[in-house]
């Protein structure tokens, strides 16, 4: 007997974004597009969990198999993703489904199985948490605009002041030069540069798609910020963002979201999501709470297969390793870029 749920590989599915976008919570991270940019980057095995009934989706938690030398083999909902919920028709109930999913991981040999969601998973211990940012861009820019914090305003009206032009683009020459951003920021956060051949992907995929923008900031024909939307159904996807910290004190990053929000309201986008922020980063979350964005909980879940329980983690968000990168060229960042971002996951 057949069972109800299997794994697919939503790449190979026809019709696959159609069909989830049947669920007004998928994300452009539940879609087909986002699966080729992983898969492709990184050489990931695309594992998403469905359950049919009645020639129906009624459930899907997708994943990606990770088997490195360095991580082991795993599975993650989903890797470099900020939160990808499981997404369920009425009635289905997710602890119902776990028991499948650890079964399937125990005969892959997974040393761990992976949840990265917004909404809480019933009775399940967190492993580690986030902040999330969502705002609401079904209203007119006055009532948006109204609920900004007086120096998010002032930010925005000065970067404008000192003559910051802003570009939305989806051509490659846009995604190249945010790349050439991003790896200055990387290095000034002590970080190696994510590999060329994934913003490559991103662009095929998503950008070219028309699934998402850039977004660059000029001054004096130099440009000095940068940041990356992605949209899919009714929601907009702040992804990265990326300066020349020289610039820094023009505000361009304010104008930029605002242009962006500006920009997707106009669409007819409802909301706007700033993106998964570390807790201890307290100047990201200052820039991010002067938007008027409602705030909550981005919760990891780690099933640990050797304990066979749910786990504790712990996300080193500083330390040497960041005194190190940020000493190298950015030559050197970016090997080690193509080196170890598919280990991380």
């Amino acid at each position: 007997m057949e069972k109800p749920f299997v794994m697919i590989n939503p790449v190979e599915y026809s019709n696959w974004n159609d069909a989830i976008l049947q669920d007004l919570n998928c994300s452009i991270f539940h879609s087909s597009n986002w699966a080729s940019v992983l898969s492709e980057s990184y050489n990931y095995k695309p594992l998403y969990y469905i359950l049919r009934k009645n020639d129906r989706i009624n459930a899907l938690i997708p994943f990606m198999e990770i088997n490195t030398a360095l991580t082991e083999k795993r599975g993650v909902s989903l890797p470099f993703t900020d939160y990808c919920d499981p997404l369920f028709a009425d009635g289905v109930v997710f602890k119902e489904l776990l028991g499948d999913m650890i079964e399937y991981g125990e005969k892959s040999k997974w040393k761990s199985l992976e949840f990265r969601t917004e909404n809480p998973l019933s009775s399940i211990p967190v492993s580690f948490q986030f902040y999330g940012h969502s705002l609401d861009i079904s209203r007119n820019e006055e009532t948006i605009v109204s609920g900004f914090r007086d120096s998010t305003r002032r930010n925005i009206k000065k970067a404008e002041k000192e003559g910051v032009a802003v570009t939305i683009d989806r051509t490659f020459d846009s995604v190249r030069e945010f790349y050439r951003l991003n790896c200055l920021t990387r290095k000034d956060h002590g970080l190696p540069c994510q590999p060329y051949i994934f913003f490559e992907k991103m662009y095929s995929h998503i950008i070219a798609k028309n699934l998402g923008v850039v977004i660059l900031a000029t001054i004096n024909e130099i440009n000095i910020a940068g940041a990356v939307f992605f949209n899919f159904g009714n929601r907009v996807i702040y992804k990265y963002g990326a300066s020349d910290r020289n610039y820094l004190h023009l505000r361009a990053n304010n104008l930029i979201m605002w242009k962006a929000i500006q920009w997707y309201c106009g669409q007819g986008y409802q909301r706007f999501n700033f993106g998964r922020t570390e807790r201890e980063n307290t100047g990201l979350l200052q820039f991010k709470r002067g938007w008027g964005a409602r705030e909550y909980s981005i919760n990891y879940y780690k099933y640990d297969f050797r304990q066979r329980a749910f786990v504790s983690d712990h996300v080193k968000v500083t330390g040497l390793h960041n005194r190190i990168f940020r000493m190298m060229p950015i030559p050197l960042l970016k090997i080690a870029g193509a080196i170890l971002y598919r280990h991380a996951g």
